[in-house]
């Protein structure tokens, strides 16, 4: 069969609604100032989805502080891989403060988030190792682990239990092979349900099975615990964290990411991990503006008590009114829905037309809906 024939015959989960969902339930174009109400198809609705946890977006300081950075700058310094050409000291100076708010001795600043997790996890692990994760871990952290050529075990979400199994199973083939490690990978908060990951629990495991324990807390970062310093620190049990990763695309609403550990493990990744020996360094006005927002989130506790304020009166009106919002623990706020994809499409007209202009429609009312708007 021809390769464009295989594609256009299985357009995948997501794309087999394109003809439908394109440009209205997918790929949206939104206008204006980013906040709770955008212009879209010429009208002001409400936006229900942005990364912009506490408001950085649009703080003054931010805007200063990128728009002054750019005007010194520009988007191309430092040109080049970071390895090559790349490095700065402000960077390295932006890895410092990361380090201190996290707790640990050092980190790396990534380029991007989705890339950098994935490369790390392939840097860690050769094909002697064994990898275990939770099922419900993000895409990077699922296409990391693609990459990876040895073993690994997935346990069903959060369940500790079937984690021990996974650990059990996983300690036998290292000790078979004489030469493999154990890394153990979950999130801090998972953006889909809003959960935090069990880590308190997973650390316990240490005692009993030798393991490395990496989080993706992209979603707690800036968010949780009492600094803001994430689910880790929310649970106590940051020192257990052997590698801690987030994005900035989130609390802080920018683009890039890092990973923090020892020290001695942060410097063999600068010299290991392929995403960023091989791709260009953030640029200058990124790594600045993205000090501006870390400032922020350590010296302004009142944004996040007012993304907490609002997060707790969402999540209550909505349990008010019979909605389902599953058992988050965090700013991440679904709505489980038991009607399948047509009342799901009718709720986000609803939500995104300000409850109103298609309020009550019927399930098979959102095709003849999108073909005619």
């Amino acid at each position: 069969m021809d390769l464009f024939e295989k594609l256009l015959s299985n357009r995948g989960p997501l794309g087999k609604h394109s003809s439908m969902a394109h440009g209205y339930f997918a790929f949206p174009k939104l206008e204006g100032e980013i906040g709770p109400r955008m212009k879209f198809r010429g009208k002001e609705l409400l936006n229900w989805s942005l990364n912009n946890y506490i408001g950085l977006a649009n703080h003054p300081e931010v805007r200063k502080a990128d728009a002054d950075a750019a005007q010194s700058y520009g988007l191309a310094y430092p040109m080049g891989a970071r390895m090559m050409s790349g490095n700065s000291n402000l960077i390295e100076q932006f890895e410092k403060q990361l380090s201190e708010f996290v707790g640990k001795e050092d980190t790396m600043v990534l380029n991007y988030g989705y890339q950098g997790i994935m490369s790390v996890i392939d840097a860690l692990c050769d094909r002697h190792d064994v990898i275990v994760y939770d099922s419900e871990s993000h895409a990077c952290i699922v296409d990391g682990v693609r990459l990876h050529q040895g073993k690994r075990f997935v346990f069903p979400h959060n369940d500790v239990d079937n984690l021990r199994k996974q650990l059990e199973r996983a300690t036998k083939l290292v000790e078979e092979n004489k030469q493999g490690s154990i890394l153990v990978i979950t999130e801090g908060v998972f953006g889909m349900a809003g959960d935090m990951g069990r880590l308190k629990d997973i650390a316990a495991l240490k005692k009993d099975f030798q393991f490395r324990l990496l989080i993706d807390d992209a979603h707690g970062f800036g968010t949780m615990g009492p600094t803001g310093a994430g689910a880790a620190e929310a649970q106590g049990v940051m020192d257990q964290v052997d590698l801690y990763f987030s994005t900035f695309a989130k609390s802080m609403a920018s683009v890039g990411g890092f990973i923090s550990s020892n020290e001695q493990v942060i410097e063999y990744l600068r010299y290991n991990t392929r995403s960023q020996i091989f791709a260009k360094t953030l640029p200058m006005p990124i790594v600045i503006g993205n000090m501006k927002r870390l400032e922020l989130l350590r010296t302004k506790p009142e944004l996040r008590e007012r993304l907490w304020k609002v997060v707790e009166a969402l999540q209550s009106g909505l349990k008010a009114k019979g909605f389902d919002i599953g058992k988050t623990e965090s700013p991440v706020t679904p709505v489980f829905l038991k009607g399948g994809e047509y009342e799901a499409a009718q709720l986000t007209m609803d939500l995104r037309e300000n409850y109103g202009s298609y309020h009550g429609r019927r399930r098979d009312d959102y095709k003849s809906f999108h073909r005619d708007s």
